[in-house]
């Protein structure tokens, strides 16, 4: 488990902590890439993932998450970042992300991938940039 700070957020990977409902709430109505994610669908990938949560501290509610797909050797696929509407403009994205590529750097992974229609500032920041040789990637569409 790891665990940071920021401001007056809690940033850990406790999978205790983890509000379930709260993240299917936030991505099934307010995320353009899960509106309509079913709750069983969103509780699966919650268990087959490492989850990223932020709390505040006055009142330990989650204030966003993240979470990442990863072999915990080679790769890691970081999606689902969302941040609470209240808690927006605090810099509190940018530093779950950077909570993200903090946890794995020790770990040697070759890259964390992502894709965003809209925060690609956010993730610059961080070291995150578009690929290479995009024409080098595939993908499966399964439905």
């Amino acid at each position: 488990m790891s665990e940071t700070t920021h401001g007056r957020y809690t940033l850990s990977t406790d999978p205790d902590r983890l509000d379930p409902a709260r993240v299917h709430h936030w991505l099934s109505t307010d995320a353009y890439w899960a509106l309509g994610r079913s709750r069983a669908k969103q509780d699966a990938a919650i268990a087959g993932s490492l989850n990223f949560g932020a709390y505040d501290t006055r009142t330990g509610e989650m204030a966003a998450y993240a979470r990442a797909i990863t072999d915990h050797a080679t790769f890691a696929w970081l999606c689902d970042v969302y941040v609470d509407r209240p808690a927006r403009g605090e810099g509190l994205g940018t530093a779950l992300v950077a909570a993200v590529r903090d946890h794995f750097a020790p770990l040697g992974l070759r890259r964390i991938l992502l894709a965003t229609e809209d925060a690609h500032g956010v993730y610059e920041k961080l070291g995150f940039r578009p690929l290479d040789t995009p024409g080098n990637w595939l993908v499966l569409p399964l439905g």
